[in-house]
């Protein structure tokens, strides 16, 4: 995962506008399209033409501004595959008047999908689910959460009960029942419980609000609204944001295991000001800076 853009309503020489790279696989997931993001993407060496959603949390210009310019870059680097867009309503409209205006003439198809809340994809390895966030206009938080992944399978268990390596093994792996020798060997013997996979929540432009603790629960990391430090606490409720300090308390609440302060408002050339407020209440928080890669494994 690749913080493109980490910053809050207005560039500074430290942040660029909101965007977040994951990367699973051979697929990409962009969550937000800040202004200059297809700079960002482009450094950052993603891949012009893998599998790839784009998630837009609000139609604030701080968080799709980037998108044309996205679209136009992709079109000029070659990009073939479809490409598909989701966010709230209005997001449909945004796309098509830029087209109509700008002409875009992409290369590549397009499917943009208006969501609410619930679940807004469903892979056969992963999900995509969003609630609202507490924000001046609707504003979607999104978690994306791995199912449950297959046990590990012990190949000197499977020896033991006198199964040879090969087909007989890849079988006990996908949970079927074996027969040796009229003696049944079950796949529990010899491959253990489903493990967990990855979870990750992204919830910006945000009040801290019930329902995003909710979503966030458990995750692996949480990605919060963070822009003001305790000072300017009321300039965040008047904004329908977050203090790190507040952020701190959501992560707390959700159980997550590592807290990301994230849309920091370019009035803070040093943030450590708020990484302190934030840790004072939950100590597993970092503050990353743009371009800064976090490795996620379950």
């Amino acid at each position: 995962m690749t913080f493109l853009g980490t910053g809050g309503s207005v560039p500074n020489k430290f942040r660029n506008l909101p965007s977040v790279l994951v990367r699973r696989g051979p697929e990409l997931l962009l969550f937000d399209c800040g202004e200059g993001t297809q700079k960002q993407f482009l450094q950052a060496r993603a891949g012009t033409n893998r599998k790839m959603r784009v998630f837009i949390s609000h139609l604030h210009g701080d968080h799709l501004f980037g998108l044309p310019g996205m679209l136009h870059s992709l079109s000029f680097m070659g990009r073939s595959r479809e490409l598909e867009i989701i966010g709230p309503k209005g997001i449909v409209d945004f796309v098509k008047s830029v087209n109509r205006v700008v002409k875009l003439y992409s290369q590549f198809p397009m499917v943009v999908r208006e969501v609410s809340a619930g679940r807004v994809v469903n892979e056969p390895e992963y999900e995509v689910r969003a609630v609202w966030a507490k924000h001046g206009i609707p504003c979607l938080a999104y978690a994306f959460e791995e199912k449950p992944k297959s046990g590990k399978f012990d190949p000197a268990k499977a020896r033991r009960l006198g199964v040879p390596e090969g087909p007989l093994w890849k079988k006990l792996q996908t949970g079927r029942t074996i027969v040796i020798q009229g003696k049944k060997i079950r796949s529990s013997l010899v491959v253990g419980p489903p493990r967990r996979g990855v979870k990750l929540t992204y919830a910006v432009d945000t009040r801290p609000c019930e329902q995003v603790v909710k979503l966030a629960r458990d995750s692996d990391l949480l990605i919060h609204d963070s822009c003001f430090d305790e000072s300017a606490g009321d300039k965040a409720r008047d904004y329908g944001h977050s203090t790190a300090r507040e952020a701190a308390s959501v992560a707390k609440k959700s159980k997550v295991r590592r807290l990301v302060l994230f849309h920091i408002s370019s009035m803070y050339e040093d943030p450590t000001p708020l990484l302190r407020h934030a840790k004072g209440v939950f100590p597993r928080t970092i503050l990353c800076k743009d371009m800064e890669t976090v490795h996620l494994s379950s």
